[in-house]
């Protein structure tokens, strides 16, 4: 009996991790504790645990991707192109269309295009059979692309007194290079300098992918917690919660189409490595964009693109299990 619930939890990680942080926000909710209080578990989350967490599993990833690995790829170019310029696509017609509801579903749209690629996505693109390098250097090139395109269109879509082009230039870098260069310095690092402990690390096979669930079961409590907390009408969560699905299954469908065309005969290494480069976004830098730059409003795409993008992410992960 505990062997099959073991397994049943191994094959089911991250439908059940989903489901525990969901049910995690409402213990917490049903806690008798203060306002305060539940404020700081909430902040300890999301400033702490969560960038723990992340930078250890993006360590562990790293430790298997060398430096001489990491080379541009043609996809990357296209997926790069065709991400960037729906991006600027939904930021021009932000600015022409009339209605603060219209504006704000076109700021939800910007938002899942701008959206670099998420940190966890080396993890599930390992465990569906793509490449490690190949996603983690589209990861590095996508964030500096962001870094130096996002300020410009964020400020025109919504201008900000204080938030000119360099100001919100160097707040990008400053969210999103730290969780990416340190652990893949360190990673590098032990490579070169600590040979023997990294042999040990490259033994440790799953050990990542389970941080990473533990991630996701925090990521989807903060989420739940957006989402049941907003106060925004209904027609703002129904209209972005339909652009944020369709703008994944975009994503994920084109990405897959891209990477299709430069994988060798039988294989699927660039269509599953290009799906999760361009589909698998990091929507807590998504939130933070909408509250910084946009319509606060918009924010609450990040936390339904995430509830999106992991369903896609746990059916694929079935679907690699049972190919037929």
């Amino acid at each position: 009996m505990m062997k099959r619930f073991l397994q049943f939890l191994r094959n089911w990680t991250l439908p059940v991790a989903m489901i525990l942080g969901a049910l995690g926000y409402f213990l917490i909710t049903a806690l008798p504790l203060s306002a305060e209080a539940k404020s700081t578990t909430y902040m300890a989350i999301s400033h702490y645990i969560q960038p723990v967490l992340l930078f250890s599993m993006l360590f562990l990833s790293f430790t298997k991707v060398a430096p001489q690995d990491m080379r541009p790829h043609r996809w990357h170019l296209w997926v790069l192109l065709c991400q960037m310029g729906c991006f600027i696509a939904f930021s021009l017609l932000a600015m022409w269309v009339d209605g603060i509801e219209n504006k704000i579903l076109c700021e939800g749209a910007m938002l899942c295009f701008v959206c670099p690629t998420a940190t966890a996505s080396a993890v599930i693109t390992g465990k569906l059979g793509g490449s490690l390098s190949g996603v983690t250097t589209y990861l590095l090139i996508c964030n500096l692309v962001v870094s130096l395109l996002a300020p410009a269109f964020l400020t025109m879509v919504e201008p900000r007194a204080g938030l000119d082009f360099l100001t919100s230039f160097f707040m990008i870098m400053g969210k999103v290079f730290p969780l990416l260069i340190c652990p893949l310095f360190l990673a590098w690092v032990v490579r070169y300098i600590l040979p023997k402990f990294h042999a040990r690390l490259l033994k440790i096979t799953g050990l990542a992918f389970y941080i990473w669930a533990v991630a996701l079961a925090l990521a989807i409590l903060v989420t739940v917690r957006s989402i049941m907390e907003t106060s925004i009408g209904m027609s703002y969560l129904f209209g972005l919660a339909i652009i944020s699905l369709v703008c994944c299954v975009f994503q994920f469908a084109v990405g897959k189409k891209i990477g299709s065309h430069y994988d060798a005969p039988k294989s699927r290494e660039n269509r599953i490595t290009a799906g999760q480069a361009f589909g698998q976004k990091n929507t807590v830098f998504i939130i933070w964009l909408g509250l910084v730059f946009l319509d606060p409003v918009t924010s609450i795409v990040g936390g339904l693109y995430s509830v999106w993008h992991n369903i896609i992410n746990s059916y694929q992960l079935y679907k690699s299990r049972n190919p037929k």
